[in-house]
């Protein structure tokens, strides 16, 4: 039987204030997306430093790259596709092609930056893990096809009519320090066309209609820099579109379209 001391000490616990109940910040919603932020930045980042290093790795492959350029050639004049060299003789203007060689050193990766940043903070998740898994596949498989086929871009041909716009006019990708890092002779596939057709895709699908016109204004933009500066093959362009198609096959076999994720 319980002593009066008893009695008054479980009276005095049953009438203390309960404990305060601990706040778990972990589970906010503003450090839950900063930790989606910090994911996706750690994701994007390894995927280009991947890719970078694999382009550095095929680097001093020039006399293959340059047999692989006479090969591409004679292709395009197979399939009579425009010569790029005549193209480019036909812009007369050194304000527009020293324009174009901005737009090319300039807008690359800024944009797909920003189109990232975009679809992270202003688009359903679902639609920006799409964009963001097509990015990966086509970027991928573009370091795989820079390894397997090393290609000189049509500016090292100044015997075929080529001009070097960049080392001519300015600005140019590959001076200084940054440049000296670079692979000249990746330019298959073109990921400057491949990129902007993915960012005109992904927008054209999911995004406003004003904004999707813009994106398809800077694919067709970016189509007519990289021939006009000689700094990719026709050729180039269609494979870097056909590894978008390729990716997003992928993701349609799997199920993991914008639509499909959403539902």
């Amino acid at each position: 039987m319980g002593t009066i001391d008893d009695f008054d000490r479980a009276r005095s616990l049953a009438a203390a204030p309960a404990p305060a109940a601990v706040t778990d910040t972990s589970g906010s919603p503003a450090l839950r997306s900063a930790r989606r932020a910090l994911t996706e930045l750690a994701l994007v980042a390894v995927l280009f430093g991947v890719y970078k290093l694999g382009r550095a790795l095929v680097a001093d492959e020039r006399s293959q790259a340059f047999f692989h350029a006479e090969l591409v050639r004679r292709v395009e004049e197979l399939m009579h596709l425009p010569s790029e060299a005549a193209i480019q003789a036909s812009v007369h203007s050194e304000g527009l092609l020293r324009l174009a060689n901005v737009y090319y050193t300039g807008v690359h990766f800024p944009l797909m930056a920003a189109f990232l940043v975009w679809g992270f903070a202003r688009r359903p998740l679902a639609e920006y893990r799409w964009a963001r898994d097509l990015l990966i596949i086509q970027t991928g498989a573009a370091l795989v096809v820079h390894i397997v086929f090393p290609l000189a871009p049509p500016r090292m041909f100044p015997q075929w009519g080529f001009v070097d716009t960049m080392a001519v006019y300015g600005p140019s990708a590959y001076d200084g320090a940054s440049g000296a890092m670079a692979n000249q002779l990746a330019a298959m596939p073109s990921l400057h066309v491949g990129w902007a057709v993915l960012i005109a895709y992904v927008v054209a699908r999911t995004g406003p209609r004003w904004l999707a016109a813009i994106a398809a204004a800077h694919a067709a933009v970016t189509v007519a820099v990289v021939i006009v500066t000689a700094n990719h093959w026709w050729v180039d362009a269609v494979v870097g579109v056909a590894l978008l198609v390729l990716a997003d096959l992928v993701l349609s076999r799997a199920g993991r379209g914008p639509a499909a994720e959403s539902a």
